[in-house]
């Protein structure tokens, strides 16, 4: 398609205009526009660009448009979807900046009681891509503990156990072996069949 790097742009200018509370609470809202709305990527594909974004130092949400825009059209889909992200946020930040201090801010009813209200649907948008990740991770009964307990572990504040570092490592390592595992299980199965 030949409008799909203006396609690109305008769908992370969307993204990035409407979404408040950090990269998190944009999750949802890419995954309904890039898998569901334009089903550039599979699902399947969304979790593990997902996983690298989150593993890069840097925004999440810039990361993850990134590693969108480069699957989808390399390095003119990075550019398009880097901009398209951060020209909201740099514009608002930008006209606050001009416009008002901290204090007008703080001291402002009317901005105040809009925050306010943001509060509710933030949280709304943080467990929705919790809820849509864990389904498409086929997180079940067997496996929940699993995310609970390194929840709790961040969670609970303990010098060095509680680094999500050491989570995204072990993770990355359990996987790796985990799968190395299981495809020589399936090599050797496959041996014994022709044997």
């Amino acid at each position: 398609m030949r409008n799909i790097y203006l396609q690109l742009f305008l769908t992370f200018l969307k993204i990035g205009a409407f979404t408040f509370g950090g990269g998190w609470v944009m999750i949802s809202i890419i995954e309904r526009e890039v898998v569901d709305k334009h089903k550039w990527i599979s699902r399947e594909d969304f979790l593990d660009l997902l996983a690298v974004a989150q593993s890069l130092p840097g925004i999440l949400a810039v990361n993850f448009a990134v590693a969108i825009g480069d699957k989808l059209r390399g390095s003119r889909g990075r550019l398009c979807a880097a901009l398209g992200t951060i020209i909201p946020s740099f514009t608002i930040i930008l006209i606050i900046a001009i416009f008002l201090t901290p204090e007008t801010i703080k001291n402002n009813e009317t901005i105040s009681k809009i925050f306010m209200g943001m509060r509710p649907a933030v949280v709304a948008l943080l467990i929705a891509p919790v809820i849509t990740t864990a389904r498409a991770a086929k997180i079940n009964w067997k496996t929940i503990f699993i995310p609970i307990s390194v929840a709790l572990l961040i969670w609970s504040k303990i010098p060095y156990i509680s680094n999500p570092i050491i989570y995204i490592i072990l993770g990355g390592l359990g996987g790796y072996l985990w799968y190395t595992q299981h495809n020589y299980d399936k090599r050797k199965e496959k041996h014994n069949d022709i044997s």
